[in-house]
Protein backbone atom coordinates (compact mmCIF):
# COMPACT_ATOMS: atom_id res chain seq x y z
CA UNK A 1 0.00 0.00 0.00
CA UNK A 2 2.78 2.30 1.10
CA UNK A 3 4.73 1.56 -2.08
CA UNK A 4 1.31 2.32 -3.53
CA UNK A 5 0.90 5.66 -2.54
CA UNK A 6 4.43 6.54 -3.52
CA UNK A 7 3.84 6.01 -7.24
CA UNK A 8 0.56 7.93 -7.10
CA UNK A 9 2.70 10.83 -4.87
CA UNK A 10 5.37 11.09 -7.84
CA UNK A 11 2.90 10.61 -10.42
CA UNK A 12 0.84 13.86 -9.07
CA UNK A 13 4.62 15.69 -9.00
CA UNK A 14 5.11 14.94 -12.81
CA UNK A 15 1.81 16.55 -13.48
CA UNK A 16 2.34 19.23 -11.47
CA UNK A 17 5.56 19.94 -12.95
CA UNK A 18 4.25 19.61 -16.59
CA UNK A 19 1.13 21.57 -15.73
CA UNK A 20 3.69 24.14 -14.13
CA UNK A 21 5.63 24.52 -17.54
CA UNK A 22 2.06 24.96 -19.47
CA UNK A 23 1.75 27.99 -16.91
CA UNK A 24 4.71 29.40 -17.34
CA UNK A 25 3.84 29.13 -21.69
CA UNK A 26 0.47 30.50 -21.16
CA UNK A 27 1.17 32.98 -19.17
CA UNK A 28 3.66 34.49 -21.32
CA UNK A 29 1.07 34.45 -24.42
CA UNK A 30 -2.04 35.68 -22.31
CA UNK A 31 -0.05 38.06 -19.93
CA UNK A 32 -3.51 40.42 -19.38
CA UNK A 33 -5.77 38.25 -18.77
CA UNK A 34 -6.09 36.82 -22.20
CA UNK A 35 -5.95 39.94 -24.00
CA UNK A 36 -3.23 39.70 -26.22
CA UNK A 37 -5.34 35.84 -27.33
CA UNK A 38 -6.64 37.44 -30.24
CA UNK A 39 -3.42 38.27 -31.59
CA UNK A 40 -2.41 34.68 -32.30
CA UNK A 41 -5.39 33.80 -33.50
CA UNK A 42 -6.71 31.48 -30.63
CA UNK A 43 -10.31 30.48 -30.82
CA UNK A 44 -12.64 30.80 -27.88
CA UNK A 45 -12.85 27.35 -27.33
CA UNK A 46 -9.43 27.48 -27.37
CA UNK A 47 -9.86 29.82 -24.41
CA UNK A 48 -12.03 28.01 -22.53
CA UNK A 49 -9.97 25.05 -22.62
CA UNK A 50 -7.22 27.26 -21.40
CA UNK A 51 -8.69 28.72 -18.71
CA UNK A 52 -9.95 25.17 -17.43
CA UNK A 53 -6.59 24.26 -17.84
CA UNK A 54 -5.42 27.22 -15.39
CA UNK A 55 -8.50 26.19 -13.11
CA UNK A 56 -6.96 22.58 -12.57
CA UNK A 57 -3.88 24.03 -12.44
CA UNK A 58 -4.52 26.09 -9.10
CA UNK A 59 -6.46 22.85 -8.24
CA UNK A 60 -3.00 20.84 -8.65
CA UNK A 61 -0.90 23.13 -7.05
CA UNK A 62 -3.19 23.37 -3.64
CA UNK A 63 -2.87 19.86 -3.42
CA UNK A 64 0.81 19.59 -4.45
CA UNK A 65 1.34 21.57 -1.21
CA UNK A 66 -0.72 18.83 0.52
CA UNK A 67 1.42 16.10 -0.70
CA UNK A 68 4.76 18.13 -0.05
CA UNK A 69 3.20 17.88 3.57
CA UNK A 70 2.67 14.38 3.66
CA UNK A 71 5.70 13.37 2.52
CA UNK A 72 7.55 15.30 5.79
CA UNK A 73 5.18 13.59 7.51
CA UNK A 74 6.48 10.12 6.28
CA UNK A 75 9.98 11.13 7.05
CA UNK A 76 9.09 11.95 10.31
CA UNK A 77 7.00 9.19 10.68
CA UNK A 78 10.13 6.38 9.69
CA UNK A 79 11.96 8.42 12.32
CA UNK A 80 9.21 7.55 14.70
CA UNK A 81 9.34 4.29 14.46
CA UNK A 82 12.78 3.72 14.42
CA UNK A 83 12.65 5.47 17.71
CA UNK A 84 9.67 3.22 18.35
CA UNK A 85 11.40 0.24 17.90
CA UNK A 86 14.58 0.80 19.61
CA UNK A 87 12.79 1.83 23.10
CA UNK A 88 11.01 -1.55 22.52
CA UNK A 89 14.18 -3.41 22.28
CA UNK A 90 15.47 -2.13 25.12
CA UNK A 91 12.68 -2.89 27.44
CA UNK A 92 13.04 -6.24 25.73
CA UNK A 93 16.66 -6.33 27.15
CA UNK A 94 15.22 -5.40 30.80
CA UNK A 95 12.65 -7.54 30.48
CA UNK A 96 15.50 -10.61 29.09
CA UNK A 97 17.18 -10.01 32.24
CA UNK A 98 14.49 -10.06 35.06
CA UNK A 99 13.60 -13.61 33.22
CA UNK A 100 17.45 -14.44 33.64
CA UNK A 101 17.30 -13.15 37.24
CA UNK A 102 13.84 -15.09 37.58
CA UNK A 103 12.23 -11.71 38.89
CA UNK A 104 9.34 -11.87 36.40
CA UNK A 105 6.93 -14.99 35.56
CA UNK A 106 6.70 -13.65 31.91
CA UNK A 107 8.58 -15.21 29.16
CA UNK A 108 9.78 -14.61 25.95
CA UNK A 109 9.34 -16.23 22.30
CA UNK A 110 10.84 -15.15 19.18
CA UNK A 111 8.93 -16.88 16.40
CA UNK A 112 11.81 -17.44 13.40
CA UNK A 113 10.80 -18.25 9.98
CA UNK A 114 13.70 -20.05 7.76
CA UNK A 115 14.87 -20.24 4.00
CA UNK A 116 12.21 -17.82 2.65
CA UNK A 117 10.79 -16.05 1.16
CA UNK A 118 8.62 -17.89 -0.24
CA UNK A 119 4.61 -17.24 -1.82
CA UNK A 120 3.02 -18.78 1.03
CA UNK A 121 5.45 -15.64 3.45
CA UNK A 122 2.31 -13.14 2.43
CA UNK A 123 0.16 -15.33 4.38
CA UNK A 124 1.94 -15.62 7.17
CA UNK A 125 2.57 -11.75 7.49
CA UNK A 126 -0.91 -11.65 7.14
CA UNK A 127 -1.80 -14.21 10.52
CA UNK A 128 1.39 -11.94 12.19
CA UNK A 129 -0.29 -8.62 10.93
CA UNK A 130 -4.08 -10.39 12.64
CA UNK A 131 -2.73 -11.30 15.49
CA UNK A 132 -0.14 -7.91 15.72
CA UNK A 133 3.10 -9.95 16.29
CA UNK A 134 6.04 -9.49 14.96
CA UNK A 135 8.59 -12.00 14.01
CA UNK A 136 12.28 -12.74 12.54
CA UNK A 137 12.38 -14.19 8.60
CA UNK A 138 16.01 -15.72 7.77
CA UNK A 139 16.24 -15.01 4.11
CA UNK A 140 18.00 -16.05 1.56
CA UNK A 141 18.06 -15.17 -2.46
CA UNK A 142 19.11 -17.77 -4.39
CA UNK A 143 15.97 -19.00 -7.10
CA UNK A 144 13.51 -16.49 -5.57
CA UNK A 145 12.91 -14.97 -9.25
CA UNK A 146 11.04 -17.98 -8.69
CA UNK A 147 8.80 -18.42 -5.49
CA UNK A 148 9.71 -22.58 -3.93
CA UNK A 149 6.03 -22.91 -3.90
CA UNK A 150 4.78 -21.12 -6.78
CA UNK A 151 7.37 -21.14 -9.66
CA UNK A 152 5.28 -18.70 -11.87
CA UNK A 153 5.66 -15.95 -9.09
CA UNK A 154 8.32 -13.84 -7.83
CA UNK A 155 9.51 -13.80 -4.43
CA UNK A 156 11.42 -10.81 -4.81
CA UNK A 157 9.12 -7.76 -3.54
CA UNK A 158 8.50 -10.55 -0.43
CA UNK A 159 11.80 -8.79 1.30
CA UNK A 160 10.42 -5.03 1.43
CA UNK A 161 6.84 -6.60 2.47
CA UNK A 162 9.09 -8.52 5.53
CA UNK A 163 9.97 -5.21 6.71
CA UNK A 164 7.45 -2.90 6.00
CA UNK A 165 5.41 -4.73 8.14
CA UNK A 166 7.69 -4.22 10.85
CA UNK A 167 9.54 -6.98 11.04
CA UNK A 168 13.32 -8.32 11.45
CA UNK A 169 14.29 -9.37 8.40
CA UNK A 170 18.09 -11.23 9.06
CA UNK A 171 20.71 -13.11 6.79
CA UNK A 172 20.75 -16.97 6.35
CA UNK A 173 23.23 -16.44 3.37
CA UNK A 174 22.38 -16.19 -0.30
CA UNK A 175 22.86 -19.87 -1.61
CA UNK A 176 21.81 -22.15 1.72
CA UNK A 177 24.19 -24.98 0.14
CA UNK A 178 24.99 -27.09 3.11
CA UNK A 179 26.02 -29.79 0.60
CA UNK A 180 27.24 -27.78 -2.05
CA UNK A 181 30.21 -25.85 -1.04
CA UNK A 182 28.77 -23.42 1.37
CA UNK A 183 30.95 -24.79 4.23
CA UNK A 184 33.98 -25.47 2.02
CA UNK A 185 36.01 -22.13 4.08
CA UNK A 186 35.36 -19.54 6.35
CA UNK A 187 35.91 -17.02 3.11
CA UNK A 188 33.25 -18.81 0.95
CA UNK A 189 30.63 -18.47 3.98
CA UNK A 190 31.42 -15.31 3.89
CA UNK A 191 30.87 -14.58 0.46
CA UNK A 192 27.33 -15.91 0.84
CA UNK A 193 26.75 -13.81 3.71
CA UNK A 194 28.26 -10.78 2.08
CA UNK A 195 25.68 -11.72 -1.50
CA UNK A 196 22.90 -11.98 0.54
CA UNK A 197 23.49 -8.86 3.02
CA UNK A 198 23.82 -6.64 -0.71
CA UNK A 199 20.18 -8.58 -1.88
CA UNK A 200 18.64 -7.34 1.66
CA UNK A 201 20.00 -3.49 1.29
CA UNK A 202 19.23 -3.68 -1.95
CA UNK A 203 15.19 -4.48 -1.82
CA UNK A 204 14.72 -3.15 1.64
CA UNK A 205 16.86 -0.46 2.19
CA UNK A 206 17.90 -2.20 5.39
CA UNK A 207 21.38 -3.86 6.50
CA UNK A 208 20.72 -6.49 8.85
CA UNK A 209 23.34 -7.75 11.41
CA UNK A 210 22.14 -11.18 12.73
CA UNK A 211 22.49 -14.36 11.21
CA UNK A 212 21.43 -18.17 11.42
CA UNK A 213 23.33 -21.00 9.78
CA UNK A 214 21.68 -22.70 7.54
CA UNK A 215 21.39 -26.12 9.42
CA UNK A 216 22.42 -24.49 12.53
CA UNK A 217 25.88 -23.57 14.18
CA UNK A 218 26.58 -27.16 14.47
CA UNK A 219 26.64 -27.86 10.58
CA UNK A 220 29.70 -25.90 9.96
CA UNK A 221 31.98 -28.03 12.23
CA UNK A 222 35.82 -26.94 12.65
CA UNK A 223 34.66 -24.17 10.71
CA UNK A 224 32.51 -22.31 13.41
CA UNK A 225 34.87 -20.68 15.34
CA UNK A 226 36.35 -18.91 12.19
CA UNK A 227 33.04 -17.88 10.68
CA UNK A 228 31.80 -16.09 14.11
CA UNK A 229 35.06 -14.28 13.92
CA UNK A 230 34.89 -12.84 10.66
CA UNK A 231 31.00 -12.20 11.72
CA UNK A 232 32.18 -10.22 14.61
CA UNK A 233 34.39 -8.65 12.79
CA UNK A 234 31.60 -7.71 10.11
CA UNK A 235 29.42 -6.33 13.42
CA UNK A 236 27.17 -9.81 13.09
CA UNK A 237 25.51 -11.84 15.57
CA UNK A 238 24.50 -15.31 15.24
CA UNK A 239 21.14 -17.43 16.65
CA UNK A 240 20.30 -21.19 16.81
CA UNK A 241 17.36 -22.01 18.17
CA UNK A 242 15.70 -23.73 21.69
CA UNK A 243 12.20 -24.70 20.02
CA UNK A 244 11.17 -26.04 16.38
CA UNK A 245 8.08 -27.80 15.11
CA UNK A 246 10.10 -29.59 13.24
CA UNK A 247 8.46 -28.63 9.79
CA UNK A 248 11.81 -28.56 8.07
CA UNK A 249 12.07 -32.33 8.13
CA UNK A 250 9.43 -34.69 7.55
CA UNK A 251 6.69 -33.28 9.43
CA UNK A 252 3.31 -35.64 8.53
CA UNK A 253 0.36 -33.88 11.33
CA UNK A 254 -0.30 -31.09 13.13
CA UNK A 255 -0.16 -32.87 16.39
CA UNK A 256 3.57 -33.67 15.54
CA UNK A 257 3.99 -30.50 15.50
CA UNK A 258 2.43 -29.39 18.52
CA UNK A 259 4.21 -32.34 20.41
CA UNK A 260 7.76 -30.85 19.43
CA UNK A 261 6.76 -27.79 19.97
CA UNK A 262 5.58 -28.18 23.48
CA UNK A 263 8.41 -30.86 24.49
CA UNK A 264 10.98 -27.54 23.67
CA UNK A 265 10.00 -24.93 25.69
CA UNK A 266 11.73 -25.38 28.82
CA UNK A 267 13.84 -22.08 29.03
CA UNK A 268 12.16 -18.64 29.95
CA UNK A 269 13.41 -17.24 26.59
CA UNK A 270 12.87 -19.00 23.32
CA UNK A 271 13.94 -18.81 19.82
CA UNK A 272 11.32 -20.63 17.97
CA UNK A 273 12.11 -22.45 14.55
CA UNK A 274 9.76 -22.09 11.38
CA UNK A 275 9.45 -22.25 7.73
CA UNK A 276 6.95 -19.47 6.08
CA UNK A 277 6.33 -22.58 3.51
CA UNK A 278 5.22 -25.26 5.19
CA UNK A 279 1.13 -25.60 5.31
CA UNK A 280 1.16 -27.95 8.91
CA UNK A 281 2.90 -24.50 10.15
CA UNK A 282 0.65 -21.81 8.94
CA UNK A 283 -2.72 -24.08 9.80
CA UNK A 284 -1.37 -23.97 13.13
CA UNK A 285 0.45 -20.87 13.89
CA UNK A 286 -2.58 -18.86 15.06
CA UNK A 287 -3.29 -21.22 17.72
CA UNK A 288 0.46 -21.68 18.21
CA UNK A 289 0.53 -17.79 19.04
CA UNK A 290 -2.48 -18.06 21.35
CA UNK A 291 -0.91 -20.99 23.49
CA UNK A 292 2.08 -18.69 23.93
CA UNK A 293 0.34 -15.97 24.96
CA UNK A 294 -1.81 -17.47 27.14
CA UNK A 295 1.00 -18.88 28.50
CA UNK A 296 3.25 -15.38 29.76
CA UNK A 297 5.39 -15.46 26.51
CA UNK A 298 5.67 -11.99 25.22
CA UNK A 299 6.15 -12.69 21.40
CA UNK A 300 9.13 -10.21 20.13
CA UNK A 301 11.18 -10.08 16.72
CA UNK A 302 14.83 -10.97 17.41
CA UNK A 303 17.28 -7.96 17.72
CA UNK A 304 20.86 -7.38 18.17
CA UNK A 305 21.76 -6.83 21.78
CA UNK A 306 19.31 -10.02 22.29
CA UNK A 307 20.99 -12.23 25.08
CA UNK A 308 19.86 -15.12 22.56
CA UNK A 309 22.40 -13.53 19.63
CA UNK A 310 25.84 -14.55 19.63
CA UNK A 311 28.25 -12.00 19.32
Amino acid sequence: MAKSKRKVRKSNLVFFIISLLLIVLLSYISYNNFSQLDKYKISKEDKKKLTTLKKEYNKLNKNNKGIKNELNNLKDMDKKIASIKDEVFKLASKVEKKIQDKETKYKIAYLTFDDGPYYMTDSVLAILKEKQIKATFFTIGAGKEKCFDRKSVSCMDTYKRIVDNGHTIANHTYSHSIFNGLYSSVDNFIAQVDKQEALILEKTGYKTNILRFPGGAVTAGRLKDGIAEKLREKGYGWVDWTAEDGDGRDLETQEQAWRLLKGGLDEGIEVILMHDYNEITYSILPDVIDYLENNDYILLPLFYDSVMINK
